[in-house]
């Protein structure tokens, strides 16, 4: 890490605007985002340098991006590719106690949603667990499948701040395309609920129901990113010379398989990125000397 800088840095500077907007005080972000006040106050001072997972914990409670964070806008080249404002949570125009509750439904309501099913959750469920009545949750979403759709969001929003900021440092295309597959993994409880809003929302759409426009461009943002990093591979002479999207589709649909696999019991996340990365050893990665 380099060393801390003795002025605020950018970051410093839109991180304090960000938590401003919040409306919240200093000490409850750093009780959500689980800092040490002491450390959050140093680094918001710009004499202690931000860690990735404090400015991920930082993006979420905040409700911005990982990228605005770190560049001041939401689409700023990285490895991994930006999403449209439109599959990112919803921005409205209120004030700060609105946009706080908004976001805590929407919290609350991802993790009942992928521990229980979204069959299963009601919205009085919702409102019952974060302490409001039924009609404010419908005041901010008039649906259940409109709340629904704002978690996928929000799942969408997750990866590409963790992704931002483990993949950037990463030079190698090799290591840099392992850890975007071991930063997916449905390990620990939150990467098991992002794969199982996914899960459901796969449900949803082989059975045609609607409301659902999320998917597509979220799934695509997955793909770009992984080709993008296998075409730069290429460039490299890290990888085979075979069509970029073909690997793309190879890789994606293996990783997607295995993934399901692991939330039904049949594998373990560790399983998974063994078998994974041995599929990119034996079919991505350009062996020394070999031609293709």
């Amino acid at each position: 890490m380099p060393e801390p800088e003795s002025l605020p840095s950018g970051i410093a500077e839109r991180t304090r605007d960000a938590i401003r907007n919040t409306g919240l005080p200093q000490r409850e972000i750093a009780r959500r985002t689980g800092f040490e006040e002491s450390k959050l106050s140093k680094s918001l001072r710009g004499t202690r340098k931000f860690t990735s997972e404090e400015i991920v914990s930082l993006a979420t409670v905040t409700g911005v991006t990982a990228n605005w964070l770190i560049t001041g806008s939401d689409s700023s080249p990285t490895p991994s590719a930006a999403p449209p404002q439109d599959i990112l949570p919803q921005r409205h125009r209120e004030d700060e106690k609105h946009a706080q509750r908004r976001r805590s439904i929407i919290e609350r309501a991802w993790w009942l949603f992928s521990e229980q099913g979204y069959s299963a959750v009601r919205m009085a469920d919702i409102a019952k667990d974060i302490g409001v009545s039924t009609p404010t949750v419908h005041y901010y979403f008039p649906t259940k499948q409109a709340l629904f759709a704002e978690t996928l969001h929000y799942s969408v929003k997750l990866a590409y701040d963790r992704q931002v900021t483990e993949l950037q440092p990463i030079t190698d295309p090799v290591a840099q395309l392992k850890r975007l597959i071991e930063l997916q993994l449905p390990i620990g409880a939150e990467g098991r609920a992002e794969w199982s809003i996914w899960l459901q929302t796969w449900t949803k759409l082989a059975v045609n129901e609607e409301g659902l426009g999320t998917h597509s461009p979220g799934y695509r943002r997955w793909t770009s990113t992984v080709r993008d990093i296998i075409a730069t591979g290429q460039t490299t002479g890290h990888f085979v010379s075979v069509d970029p999207g073909t690997l793309t589709a190879e890789l994606t649909a293996m990783f997607d398989g295995m993934g399901i696999q692991v939330l039904t019991g049949n594998l373990t996340p560790s399983q998974m990125f063994a078998n994974i990365c041995g599929f990119i050893d034996r079919t991505i990665i350009q062996q020394q000397g070999a031609t293709s």
